[in-house]
């Protein structure tokens, strides 16, 4: 069985539609995928969010390096395999369910014990692993693989990233992409993004006009395809 390292961000929205992608081919070529963690909130400690982000950009990554505290620790008391349920869970909370505004009629954001203790609940961990969210100790844990995911793939790189048969094998930022392939069309894909990324010479194949990603909770119905602006253009340091 081959090895799939996967490092990701719960609220990054290409991490999670590349995430499910890979599960999709993982059922069909039996890759053995271990959910490792990288923060966008860690990757842009030294940004000026006000001026290079949209609003509630640093509310949302500030979520997801709290909900990562809590994958941290669920790893360590449950094992790995726990860590892939919860971020399923998590995925499916966030960005399926239709958008609204954080905090609004009764809705609980992302990073918050409220929202939290449901998902723990349905994937069978204690609600008790919420306390995580608040424990900065975990951050340790969380920095040491952030840090390990850019040795891997360069500083200049967003989620998420992907490392094929570690630790020798090749590792890269993306693919991103913007819907769900079907399941026939998942492991083409998957076939010619390792082959790019195989030949020793490749560095990058990137366009920043995409299609907003197909998701609920991005305002997108199923039938309509929009363009949106690129996440992680702007400044080389800037981290989307």
């Amino acid at each position: 069985m081959s090895r799939l390292n996967f490092y990701f961000d719960p609220v990054c929205p290409f991490a999670w539609m590349t995430s499910q992608w890979v599960r999709s081919v993982a059922r069909q070529r039996e890759y053995a995928v271990e959910w490792r963690f990288i923060s966008l909130r860690l990757l842009n400690a030294h940004v000026d969010y006000d001026a290079q982000f949209p609003p509630g950009y640093e509310a949302g990554h500030t979520a997801g390096l709290r909900l990562l505290r809590v994958a941290a620790r669920t790893r360590d008391e449950h094992g790995p395999d726990a860590v892939g349920a919860l971020y399923e869970e998590l995925g499916h909370r966030i960005f399926d369910a239709p958008p609204h505004d954080a905090g609004a009629d009764g809705v609980d954001p992302p990073g918050t014990a409220a929202f939290l203790r449901p998902v723990l609940t349905e994937v069978g961990l204690p609600e008790s692993l919420s306390e995580a969210l608040e424990d900065d100790t975990w951050d340790a844990v969380v920095r040491t693989e952030t840090d390990e995911a850019l040795e891997l793939a360069g500083r200049d790189v967003g989620t998420p990233i992907l490392h094929f048969d570690p630790p020798e094998g090749v590792a890269f930022f993306g693919p991103v992409i913007s819907r769900l392939p079907a399941e026939e069309e998942a492991v083409a894909l998957w076939d010619h993004v390792l082959g790019l990324a195989r030949f020793a010479g490749f560095a990058e194949l990137k366009r920043s006009l995409r299609e907003r990603p197909q998701l609920r909770a991005m305002g997108v119905a199923e039938e309509e395809i929009g363009v949106t602006e690129d996440w992680h253009a702007g400044s080389r340091r800037t981290h989307r």
